[in-house]
């Protein structure tokens, strides 16, 4: 009888044990859900933003998120989908976020969440420097390369109309430069940055940049979510500690050798 009372004080022991186990592992596991491992998508084809170096990811984007996910304390996965499969992931919820140069824009609004901006950016043209473009509206009638879904494409279609046979849509921006090149088009129309850096980088390419404030208006960039993601309100925190404490700024200069305009970004936030 003893021996049997023995045994039968050891298994309970041991479900005690167990049952404790299960206690602190679930107590773990909600703690770990309220701070858990973010899968943030991309599309790396976008430099000076996100791009692959010799196979790793850079950019000024990829620096931002680094600082974002430290100022906000979460741990994150950054993963490169490609431009699409950013805007599927998020209506579909199998991604919590995305930061890759999106511009906010009212029609995004109806089907995703944004944060306050985080970059103020502008769609310039990118031609020959021998080109006849002096303006937007000179590219009525000419092939005009753009990334597909992108408001460059938007913008430009403003121009020309949508739908125009001579828009012509590529996957990737840097495949909408390749086109230009290859006397496909005769202009890229897209953020300000991208051409910029891309005329900069290659200057036995002869291409110069046309500005059109008339017919290009200033457009913000904010990270993306899923409707209805509790992961704004930190991270708006986190983009204004980063603007407040000179990380932005240390951050924006490394890559684009000028001052940011702060100012104009927080003006924007609501």
């Amino acid at each position: 009888m003893k021996k049997k009372l023995s045994f039968l004080s050891l298994i309970l022991v041991l479900v005690l044990a167990l049952t404790g186990c299960a206690s602190a592992g679930s107590s773990g596991s909600s703690s770990a859900a309220a701070k858990k491992t973010l899968r943030v998508v991309n599309d790396a084809t976008y430099p000076p933003f996100e791009y692959l170096n010799k196979g790793k990811m850079t950019g000024f984007d990829v620096d931002i998120m680094k600082a974002l996910a430290k100022a906000a304390g979460y741990k994150y996965n950054l993963v490169n989908v490609g431009w699409d499969p950013v805007f599927a992931e998020l209506k579909n919820k199998t991604a919590d976020l995305s930061i890759s140069a999106i511009s906010i824009t009212s029609d995004r609004e109806k089907t995703y969440d944004f944060s306050v901006p985080y970059f103020l950016s502008t769609n310039k043209i990118l031609v020959a420097k021998n080109s006849s473009v002096k303006s937007a509206a000179d590219l009525k009638g000419k092939k005009i390369a753009v990334q597909s879904g992108t408001t460059g494409q938007v913008a430009i279609e403003k121009i020309v109309g949508k739908n125009n046979p001579n828009v012509r849509k590529f996957k990737t921006i840097n495949l909408a430069i390749l086109d230009m090149l290859n006397h496909g088009s005769d202009a890229v129309v897209a953020d300000n940055t991208v051409i910029e850096q891309y005329a900069r980088n290659n200057p036995g390419k002869n291409l110069k940049v046309i500005q059109d404030n008339k017919a290009f208006v200033p457009e913000f960039y904010g990270i993306m979510y899923p409707k209805n993601s509790k992961l704004k309100a930190d991270f708006d925190k986190a983009i204004n500690k980063l603007y407040n404490d000179g990380t932005y700024k240390t951050i924006y200069e490394k890559w684009f050798k000028s001052t940011p305009d702060i100012a104009a970004l927080k003006a924007q936030q609501k």
